[in-house]
């Protein structure tokens, strides 16, 4: 299990300017982080984009986006994971936005197949080092711009956090409560398989107490059909 110390963030990296990107990159630039954002194509062609949906985001590259951000995003199609500079990643802290859609991505049978949560099976082909942490996959792109709520707004809503790297989590967690949501931290990444398209919190716009009784019922209805598989 990698493990390390939290981190002072003051610069967040997005990799993917797609929906998801985008939407993250608007909230960290809402709650002051520098951000620097890294897409396919030409960093001239990113450059355009940012200067008119993110005024204040900087364009670089994949391989120049570990040298200048605290904390990675992943925001690419799961079927590009492999693609990415994974190996200019060692010891940093990387957020895996990522969901595994098969109208999408194709049939991947390595996430088609496995048990696993999809994060899980990133990690293991991924540097060991590499700090990952799960959240921000099971929201909405047009939902992360529209639901941010300032600290102890009564409709606020929560995320999910699921990650090995407990400190790592913790350092998420400040992001996603600066970002404007309710960070609840739902326990390792095999954990994180309740983040996932399929599963009742996905897509489900709760706050803390209901995301955290949603995630208790849940438990137990699992726990209840491994008993009667046994």
């Amino acid at each position: 299990m990698n493990t390390g110390a939290a981190v002072e963030v003051r610069s967040v990296g997005i990799i993917g300017a797609g929906k998801a990107g985008v939407a993250i990159a608007g909230r960290a630039l809402a709650a002051g982080y520098r951000v620097h954002i890294a897409a396919s194509g030409p960093t001239e062609r990113t450059a355009l984009v940012t200067r008119i949906v993110l005024p204040g985001a900087l364009a670089v590259t994949a391989e120049e986006l570990p040298g200048v951000s605290d904390v990675i995003f992943v925001c690419v199609p799961l079927r590009k994971w492999r693609t990415l500079p994974a190996d200019l990643w060692t010891g940093r802290i990387v957020v895996d936005v990522m969901n595994y859609w098969p109208p999408a991505d194709g049939i991947l049978p390595e996430f088609e197949t496995s048990e696993r949560s999809s994060s899980e099976i990133v990690r293991d082909g991924w540097p060991a080092s590499v700090r990952l942490v799960k959240t921000l996959n099971h929201i909405g792109y047009h939902d992360i711009e529209e639901c941010a709520r300032p600290a102890g707004a009564p409709d606020r809503v929560a995320l999910g956090i699921a990650g090995d790297d407990r400190a790592a989590v913790v350092t998420v967690a400040g992001i996603v409560d600066a970002f404007g949501f309710d960070p609840v931290d739902v326990g390792a990444l095999a954990a994180g398989a309740v983040l996932q398209p399929g599963r009742d919190l996905f897509g489900a716009l709760l706050g803390g107490a209901a995301f955290q009784a949603a995630l208790q019922d849940g438990r137990q209805r699992e726990n209840l059909a491994e008993c009667s598989a046994a």
